[in-house]
């Protein structure tokens, strides 16, 4: 049986590690931040100190067998529901999946903290360190053409029109994904427009035609 020192030791180094990832996830603003990966990182360690400890006391009494990896078992399965939670499909694009991924890591390093390998789970926070702050800038590279983007654009009712939004994104050669019209002040509609398979640089050429409409008063381009 550990002693109460050791398992404070292991509680409180899962916490510290799943605060290390959803710090990043936190900075993004994502709907898993700190407080969230913390939380699934130390309920996972202690499932796992329950699932190998907690029932040392009926151990050696007749019939009863311990298996310690039911418990710890069950968090695999059971950290899916808390992970489809943060998955959400807007404008038939999928968002969170990275979000859920990032929780479902920090309950295996829970799992790994509370069952004593260190090593392996300060190695495992690394490396998911690691692909959510290195491997993202690569992924935008290898992958331009294939991020839709937003552009949410103030309008003014009397002056602006559909037809000439319509000639910009033929002249940039865009096909246009969605597009949603949000009721402003007396004067102005707000219109958020997602464009296809776009590269910066069409993107860029796309605002600056918007920026010579007239009707236009601002362009809001969403964070990636």
């Amino acid at each position: 049986m550990l002693t109460n020192e050791e398992l404070i030791v292991r509680l409180a180094l899962a916490a510290l590690l799943g605060s290390a990832v959803g710090l990043e996830r936190e900075r993004l603003e994502r709907g898993a931040g700190l407080r969230t990966h913390m939380l699934v990182a130390v309920g996972a360690a202690l499932f796992m100190l329950v699932s190998a400890f907690g029932f040392a006391d009926v151990l050696g009494h007749q019939n009863v067998v311990l298996d310690p990896s039911r418990v710890a078992a069950q968090v695999v399965s059971g950290i899916g529901f808390l992970g489809a939670g943060t998955i959400i499909l807007r404008k038939e694009i999928v968002h969170g999946l990275t979000t859920a991924a990032s929780l479902w890591a920090v309950a295996a390093i829970g799992l790994a903290t509370g069952g004593g390998l260190y090593i392996a789970a300060v190695a495992a926070t690394f490396v998911v360190l690691f692909i959510l702050l290195a491997i993202k800038p690569v992924e935008r590279h290898l992958f331009l053409n294939r991020r839709p983007r937003t552009l949410t654009l103030t309008i003014e009712r009397t002056d602006f029109t559909l037809s000439s939004l319509e000639s910009a994104l033929d002249s940039a050669d865009l096909h246009l994904q969605s597009i949603v019209f949000q009721s402003g002040d007396a004067q102005t509609e707000i219109i958020q427009l997602t464009v296809d398979r776009v590269t910066p640089d069409k993107l860029t050429d796309l605002i600056d035609d918007l920026r010579g409409m007239q009707g236009v008063k601002e362009i809001r381009r969403d964070s990636e």
